[in-house]
């Protein structure tokens, strides 16, 4: 299966059915800029990133903003008019792994770059979203925020007309599953994070 092909059917689980399937040219729609002859498991390697590629000036983009550490351009295969994506000048393969610093820069400049192009695209709302790991429809393995213009009512995710179940509080699952989580937000366990972001970026030097 090519990255658009395997990208669009991890999409069809969070875009509105309908549109998706009534549309003839619903085939272009895709979550992130994306190149068909990218190897989606070679997570580490940024030889080949088409991000990587951007940023060295050797593929190109319609550049929005960018600074020392972070580089802001179109998805060339947007989902709504304005697509956006935020990217690390570093190679990092997924979220989990992009030192702290790095997150806080690209963060820090959403408010500055989703207010520019809302008034471009005459919006008044967006999406920022990552895609974190292959199960949540990350395809290309370079750490991005989506900045996703939206209007009301354009139906952009079906997600947004399901009914969420509220949280039993007196659920044991549910208690044990706070628990285990605030187990893993310990120190020590933040001290092997910074040691797996330190060994990643270590092993690219």
């Amino acid at each position: 299966m090519s990255v658009e092909a395997k990208r669009l059917a991890v999409l069809c689980a969070h875009l509105n059915p309908t549109r998706l399937f009534s549309d003839p040219h619903s085939s272009q729609i895709s979550g992130s800029l994306c190149s068909a002859l990218l190897d989606a498991q070679n997570h580490n390697s940024h030889e080949d990133c088409i991000f990587c590629k951007i940023i060295r000036g050797q593929s190109p983009a319609f550049k929005l903003y960018e600074d020392d550490m972070c580089l802001c351009i179109l998805d060339t295969n947007p989902l709504s008019h304005g697509h956006s994506l935020v990217i690390p000048k570093s190679h990092f393969p997924s979220l989990d792994v992009t030192p702290p610093s790095v997150v806080a820069a690209m963060c820090s400049k959403v408010p500055f770059i989703s207010n520019a192009i809302m008034k471009a695209t005459g919006c008044n709302s967006f999406n920022m979203l990552i895609n974190n790991g292959e199960a949540a429809g990350q395809v290309i393995y370079h750490t991005h925020i989506h900045i996703i213009p939206r209007k009301a009512l354009d139906c952009l995710w079906a997600s947004e007309s399901l009914l969420r179940r509220p949280l039993n509080f007196d659920d044991q699952k549910v208690s044990q599953l706070a628990a285990h989580i605030q187990k893993q937000l310990l120190p020590s366990n933040d001290i092997c994070q910074d040691s797996k972001n330190e060994n990643y970026c270590s092993s690219k030097s």
